[in-house]
């Protein structure tokens, strides 16, 4: 007998394979240091943002200036708030990859945002070329 969720369908987290496979794919989450998960997360931000910058090699088969407005914000707003909690040497890099995140896009809006309207830029203050 299947163990089932409240809804009545299988509970794919209650077979024995799927959770032994998932245990060793990934590390106890209690193990990773903050530090880790916040380069990790702003990673994979600034990643998705340049998928939608078109700056990858698909170009613009993925562009979407209005999604990437939305990461790079928050990518910003992560690395505002957590630059006090990691160090120089894991902020200065993805500060300086939100630059040009936020460079990218000014370049490739149409009516680029004035000065301190771009994405993040009320976290970043104004930036310029």
């Amino acid at each position: 007998m299947s163990e089932t969720s409240p809804a009545g369908s299988p509970d794919p987290a209650a077979t024995p394979d799927s959770a032994a496979g998932f245990d060793e794919m990934t590390r106890d989450i209690a193990e990773v240091p903050a530090v880790e998960v916040i380069v990790t997360v702003a990673v994979n931000l600034m990643s998705a943002a340049a998928v939608k910058l078109g700056l990858t090699e698909e170009g613009d088969k993925y562009k979407d200036l209005d999604e990437a407005r939305k990461l790079v914000t928050a990518l910003a707003g992560l690395l505002d708030a957590s630059t006090t909690e990691i160090s120089s040497f894991h902020a200065a890099p993805l500060r300086d990859g939100l630059k040009s995140l936020q460079l990218a896009f000014r370049e490739a809006s149409i009516v680029p945002d004035a000065p301190g309207q771009g994405p993040g830029e009320k976290y970043t203050g104004p930036v310029y070329g």
